[in-house]
């Protein structure tokens, strides 16, 4: 299925996102266009803004939805991924998360469908690294049969690892998140037994789940993402391999090769 041509909803509806919402439901179930709004704004879907429609005719003039298109086929044919749906929005250029941890950019990967949240000046190597991430998620999770709701904090944790680990073997380092660089190795390794271990079966329900994996409330901000990457890059190093190696294994193969 893959690129879905959001370009024309955001064309004819920006400024009622409960419309494009609305269009979006027969991809989920048992919710709301307002539930599902709500969600995606949690995740970096933009908030209408004034000058909006603006945003949107960058995006479209910056070749998007066709970069992505090209650079999913890609990943597909590395990864032997699965045929999905892509949305592509605005982010929400009024979230300080978004703009400090994330380049201004978002998204948020299902098992079946991605969706991908942009700011109007995004260069096409941010773009690419943006889907690598997140279509990462979805490779990885449909070699891991399990509920959503079933992973463990050690398994969130390896997950984004791996993820921004894939956008460095195919972007470069200068592609990777801000929050990759947030710590040293000493830090990480102290966060890894201070907060990650004691907590590693939490399971995603759980709220502490999430507070320790975003660094919500009294955690170091990004811990659970930032130990992930610390962990997945460690390991290249350890067994000498490239990516593509880890790609092979299951997210249990990993937690084995790591001892955790």
């Amino acid at each position: 299925m893959s690129i879905i041509h959001t370009d024309r909803w955001l064309e004819e509806d920006y400024h009622q996102p409960l419309n494009i919402s609305k269009k979006l439901l027969k991809y989920f179930e048992d919710v709301t266009e307002r539930e599902l709004y709500d969600y995606l704004i949690m995740h970096g879907m933009y908030r209408p803004v004034k000058n909006g429609n603006e945003t949107v005719e960058k995006l479209i003039r910056l070749d998007c939805w066709n970069v992505v298109l090209k650079e999913w086929k890609r990943l597909k044919k590395m990864w032997n991924g699965p045929d999905i749906p892509i949305f592509i929005f605005p982010s929400d250029e009024l979230n300080p998360q978004i703009k400090r941890d994330f380049k201004g950019k978002s998204g948020v990967a299902f098992k079946d469908k991605l969706f991908l949240f942009l700011p109007e000046d995004i260069e096409h190597n941010e773009l690419k690294a943006l889907l690598t991430h997140e279509y990462n998620h979805i490779c990885v999770l449909a070699n891991n049969k399990k509920k959503d709701d079933h992973y463990t904090l050690i398994e969130s944790v390896l997950i984004e690892g791996l993820a921004e680990s894939a956008v460095k073997y195919s972007l470069g380092e200068q592609y990777t998140a801000n929050w990759t660089k947030y710590y040293s190795d000493k830090e990480l390794k102290n966060f890894l037994e201070r907060y990650i271990l004691p907590n590693k079966d939490l399971i995603k329900k759980e709220r502490e789940h999430m507070k320790i994996l975003y660094g919500k409330g009294f955690y170091p901000k990004m811990v659970g993402y930032c130990v992930g990457y610390y962990l997945i890059q460690r390991l290249l190093e350890e067994k000498e391999w490239l990516y593509p190696a880890l790609m092979k294994h299951s997210l249990t193969d990993v937690r084995i090769l790591l001892e955790i």
